[in-house]
């Protein structure tokens, strides 16, 4: 979809061991709005070298408007999890990031008890038999005494954060349930502690590579963004706000080239960031055309399996590519710009 810069991310505000602070939600009028207006927005997801679309705009800002969770939904590599940190950098906050896993439990979600921590404490009581066990008990059990995962870091900041649930399709449908407290109720219930409420209500966005489809519960809270690899016309957008000193004319070519490549039925097409890097190679080579002769420098930066890496050595089969890339690059000079299906060797040639 699209590419931006690293979040901005200042340092971590003291939040102190409160427990149950007023909830202060994501663009009060007291607090002021995130962003003002949809031009407010666009301009600073524009400083944030960000390409989107006119949907895409207005979605982000709906949903930070109406405090709604933005799930983000397409094939690994096309600017999901770039959306959480051009945000992060509009609004001027961090990201707070939750890396989904399968087997993810409470503990690396929430936070745990520092045991070590409470033993210390205890130490330094002295124990004994005047001692108030009943107050020691309380003292223990609370925040000053717990390791807080990203789940809880989000919701106690001062300023609303971006909390990006990343690949959430990873997680079993029991801890995809258990997200629904924070996602609907802006809180979350901690044994032993109790319910801490939200300081503030973050910007959420949930990703998702589809490995496994979301259940209805959290796609009803959530607004809905469909992600797929860019047309040529976006990528050579991105390549010419990301890239610096490269050829104007090698934009396009290598989004055409990119746009080959993923209609290889590669086992891992290139994704947007590759895509980057690859500019990035050929700047530093001083190369400002892709030709043929490339082929076993630039495999290392585009074939990242065995199998993609031996269809690519296969006679013509790179000259292929650099044959479509050729194809797609005078579509983008005559205005077509990725709106034809792509010629790819692989059909071309079967």
């Amino acid at each position: 979809m699209c590419a931006g810069p690293n979040s901005f991310r200042p340092d971590r505000e003291e939040l102190g061991s409160q427990q149950n602070g007023s909830a202060v939600v994501w663009g009060l009028k007291e607090r002021g709005r995130v962003f003002s207006s949809i031009q407010e927005l666009s301009d600073k997801l524009e400083a944030a070298k960000y390409v989107t679309d006119s949907v895409t705009l207005k979605v982000i800002y709906l949903a930070a408007q109406m405090q709604k969770p933005v799930l983000a939904e397409g094939p690994p590599g096309s600017g999901k999890t770039e959306l959480a940190n051009v945000v992060a950098f509009a609004a001027d906050t961090r990201v707070e990031r939750l890396q989904c896993y399968e087997g993810i439990n409470e503990e690396k979600a929430i936070g745990k008890f520092d045991e070590s921590l409470q033993r210390l404490y205890l130490d330094t009581q002295n124990g004994g038999a005047s001692a108030d066990w009943s107050s020691l008990r309380r003292d223990l059990h609370t925040l000053d005494f717990f390791q807080e995962g990203p789940l809880l870091r989000a919701i106690l900041y001062e300023k609303p954060c971006v909390l990006l649930i990343d690949e959430i399709d990873k997680v079993s449908e029991e801890f995809e349930a258990e997200l629904l407290e924070i996602l609907s109720d802006w809180q979350l219930s901690i044994p032993r502690i109790g319910t801490i409420k939200a300081k503030t209500k973050p910007f959420v966005v949930l990703t998702s590579n589809e490995v496994r489809r979301i259940g209805d519960p959290l796609r009803r809270r959530s607004l809905y963004l469909r992600f797929e690899h860019p047309t040529i016309e976006r990528e050579t957008q991105i390549l010419e706000k990301r890239t610096t000193g490269a050829d104007p004319e090698l934009h396009g070519q290598l989004a055409g080239f990119a746009y080959a490549l993923r209609g290889y039925t590669l086992e891992k097409a290139p994704s947007i960031a590759e895509m980057l890097d690859l500019a990035a190679a050929l700047k530093i080579l001083g190369v400002n055309e892709i030709t043929a002769e490339l082929r076993d420098v630039l495999l290392p930066l585009i074939a990242k399996t065995q199998n993609d890496r031996k269809r690519l050595l296969l006679r013509d089969g790179f000259e292929s590519l650099v044959y479509d890339t050729q194809q797609h690059r005078k579509r983008v000079d005559y205005g077509g710009r990725g709106q034809q299906e792509p010629v790819c060797a692989e059909r071309r040639r079967y």
